[in-house]
């Protein structure tokens, strides 16, 4: 296997922005993505004339010149897009990050924007069914994001034991987060136990509504630079990127663990794992909060296995004992998460590590040096660099 090259701490996020997370925009995608990007380029010190580098999704629907010229960026001498939707949004970072590394751009935007909620909506199905594995599951009836990864939960939660009630204690976690998160969707209401068993199931016996993100409306974007110019722009800590890291594996369908030899296992964030703690010269000890994908509650479980943080089988007991909340051996999703501040494909949560690397979050955790961010099949380490 090969390992991370080490570019990554050559890199930093310089800038970060968003729109507000709403079910109702209002706005076209193209002024959600502008709106971001004007904010994180101010936040980084720059402007949008010293943009020559773009990032962003396959699946974003806004073109690279649509965003220069409504941004005025004059000429980008590097233009990439990641695979996949939130399973690639650290992907994002380690694409910026190698573009710095090479020397064939300055400052790279990375952008994602979508109206999920008043536009077109995931597991909504307009038209013909592509090829590929599509082909295999929506003729039975898996088409929707909650139906198609539902199955893959139901045998991880089986082998380990688990229920629907152990995720709730996550998600009264997130949610708690949330209330106190000003920019959340969910602000001001958290949850109980009881609220989470009471909600009705989306996908019985695994997923019930409050085990689901969010369906948002908005835009995120970051900036990306060399980290001793990063330095030079802002005073106070520097998200400097310690390991970014992606990968897939034989076998996937994006992260939908059908094929694979091990049903209860998650492959490609383990393989992220292993990149992201040799490329760092760290490992789980050294990680102070975490930001944990979680289209779906079940997915915060399998990371923390995955990742190191406990052994298998252990994430539901580490999870109940309070390890995830404010105080905890490991604060999680300290903005509320994609099920209660927003879900912009994982990118807020990119915007969160950062804000607790600079100790200007919410919820700031105490003494925070590493920052992990893990979307399963991407991930990366932030380190804060004075």
């Amino acid at each position: 296997m090969t390992e991370s090259p080490g570019f990554a701490p050559r890199a930093a996020i310089a800038g970060i922005g968003h729109t507000e997370f709403s079910k109702d925009s209002g706005r076209s995608e193209l002024r959600l993505a502008c709106e971001a990007s004007r904010a994180a380029i101010a936040d980084a010190g720059l402007t949008p004339a010293d943009i020559d580098g773009t990032v962003t999704f396959t699946l974003d629907a806004n073109s690279e010149n649509e965003v220069m010229n409504s941004l005025g960026i004059r000429e980008v001498g590097w233009m990439s897009r990641t695979p996949n939707g939130g399973a690639g949004a650290a992907a994002t970072v380690q694409h910026a990050a190698a573009a710095i590394h090479a020397g064939l751009c300055r400052n790279v935007l990375i952008y994602r924007a979508f109206n999920e909620r008043s536009g077109k909506r995931f597991g909504v199905q307009t038209g013909p069914v592509r090829s590929g594995g599509e082909n295999w599951h929506v003729p039975y009836g898996l088409r929707t994001p909650a139906q198609m990864y539902g199955l893959w939960y139901h045998r991880w939660m089986l082998e380990r034991g688990m229920s629907n009630a152990d995720l709730g204690h996550y998600t009264v976690t997130a949610r708690a987060y949330a209330a106190t998160n000003p920019h959340a969707w969910f602000h001001g209401r958290p949850i109980t136990h009881d609220d989470h068993q009471n909600s009705r199931w989306i996908v019985e016996p695994v997923l019930r509504l409050l085990d689901c993100c969010q369906e948002s409306d908005g835009g995120v974007a970051l900036v990306v630079t060399g980290a001793d110019r990063a330095r030079d722009l802002r005073d106070g800590p520097v998200a400097r990127i310690a390991a970014a890291a992606q990968a897939d594996v034989f076998g996937g369908v994006t992260t939908t663990n059908y094929y694979h030899d091990d049903l209860a296992a998650f492959p490609e964030a383990e393989s992220v794992a292993r990149r992201l703690w040799a490329a760092a010269g760290l490992g789980p000890g050294d990680i102070q909060a975490a930001m944990l994908y979680e289209n779906f509650s079940p997915v915060v479980f399998m990371l923390l296995e995955s990742l190191g943080f406990c052994g298998r089988g252990e994430s539901a007991d580490f999870v109940r004992d309070g390890h995830l909340g404010p105080g905890g051996k490991l604060p999680v999703n300290t903005h509320g998460g994609l099920l209660g501040e927003g879900y912009i494909h994982g990118m807020n949560s990119i915007v969160e590590a950062v804000r607790q690397i600079r100790g200007g979050a919410a919820n700031q955790v105490a003494g925070v040096e590493h920052v992990l961010v893990s979307a399963g099949a991407s991930g990366l380490i932030l380190a804060a660099d004075s």
